[in-house]
């Protein structure tokens, strides 16, 4: 089992306080598992741990909040500090109000769920002001060479990443037609799951087109208008206001990102045309094979920055464009993502691309060459190297 720290070291601080401690992420990332590794780590006797899974049949009939509270409640029979883990509260009806009554009693609480739409509901609501969130990703490239005992990245290990993503239970596949038969299985879950039965959508070829468009053409500035055009010329009519939703449930399921710009010398965040990228890049294997690999990394490394704890923007200059700013309290730092330099112009194009960049934040050109590209003060760094850095 790979201890998940880079999640861990980020919850622990709030092991012991009062504040909700909320995971949330795509369907089989691995919260359950990193709920479980945290209750190891709390030194209490086990009589004060109190763990339920809501997946978990022996728990089927915890089915609203009044029967959640009573159950718990039972549970506590002293004084002391109890452990509440609720992984995959949502399946409870009203639960953010058994929530808040345990929260009155000496515990420290944390929960998982599979859908982001529990940070903007009614738990968002009731528990406003009083819980901290953590959006779990799956494996990074790093943990996925843990798990499999790979010492020495390389090309090859990145490929197999490239095409397969970081999904933890993928790992304990042994052939192509098993981990495409579990990508599929994966893909269907969290569609039927959390986006279909969750909002009741009649449509589901849409919802399927919508989510291909995205995830073949990732890393794309993305309008409306474009995806509605697209869409149209696959003969399948879809207002604005349609798309907007089916995006948001897609964004909501956890299963891609929605990254907005970030206007560089305005110094503003823009609401249009943001970039869609998918939470494991293995996704977009499932409806189409063809792999970009260009796209692929540009995805990898927007997941690892999240992965560091940092907020993400696409850079927008009047002639340029930076892939990533990343941004963490004080600290600021600029990434262009290239697959190779193989050429003076694209040198030129990645390099140039921050020469209306005026501030001494660095500056970083990641791609997959062995030799060191690094001038005017910008950083040129082998991409895998950059991912293999503690």
């Amino acid at each position: 089992m790979v201890i998940r720290e880079s999640w861990l070291k980020k919850i622990r601080p709030f092991y012991e306080n009062e504040l909700v401690k909320i995971l949330i992420g795509i369907r089989r990332c691995g919260k359950s598992v990193i709920l479980k590794q945290i209750e190891d780590e709390i030194q209490t006797d086990d009589s004060h741990k109190i763990f339920i899974n809501f997946e978990d049949l022996q728990f089927a009939h915890l089915t609203d909040e009044m029967s959640l509270y009573e159950y718990v409640k039972n549970l506590i029979t002293d004084d002391q500090k109890y452990y509440l883990f609720f992984d995959e509260i949502q399946n409870v009806a009203n639960f953010e109000k058994a929530i808040n009554s345990f929260r009155l009693l000496n515990t420290s609480i944390f929960i998982t769920g599979s859908n982001a739409k529990l940070l903007s509901g009614e738990l968002a609501t009731v528990l406003s002001g009083r819980y901290v969130s953590f959006k779990i990703l799956p494996f990074s490239f790093a943990e996925a060479l843990e798990i499999q005992g790979i010492e020495k990245a390389d090309d090859a290990a990145l490929m197999d990443y490239i095409r397969w993503g970081g999904m933890p239970q993928r790992f304990s596949m042994h052939s192509e037609d098993e981990l495409k038969t579990f990508l599929s299985d994966l893909y269907d879950s969290i569609v039927l799951k959390d986006i279909i039965a969750r909002y009741k959508i009649q449509n589901i070829d849409l919802l399927n087109k919508i989510f291909a468009y995205l995830s073949i053409n990732m890393s794309q500035i993305f309008s409306g208008t474009s995806i509605v055009n697209f869409l149209k010329s696959e003969k399948r009519d879809c207002s604005k206001e349609s798309l907007y939703n089916y995006l948001s449930f897609i964004i909501n399921s956890c299963v891609m990102n929605k990254i907005p710009r970030y206007d560089i010398q305005g110094k503003k965040v823009l609401s249009t045309l943001e970039k869609y990228y998918l939470t494991d890049v293995s996704f977009a294997r499932i409806h189409s094979q063809k792999i970009d690999i260009g796209a692929s990394l540009e995805n990898i490394v927007y997941n690892e920055l999240l992965n560091r704890g940092y907020e993400v923007y696409i850079g927008i200059l009047k002639n340029a464009e930076i892939d990533f700013i990343a941004t963490k309290g004080n600290e600021k730092l600029y990434f262009q993502v290239s697959y190779l330099l193989a050429s003076d112009e694209t040198v030129k194009r990645e390099f140039g691309a921050y020469d209306s960049v005026r501030d001494n934040y660095p500056k970083y050109v990641l791609s997959l060459d062995k030799f060191d590209f690094s001038q005017n003060g910008i950083i040129h760094k082998n991409l895998i190297d950059w991912l293999m850095e503690k």
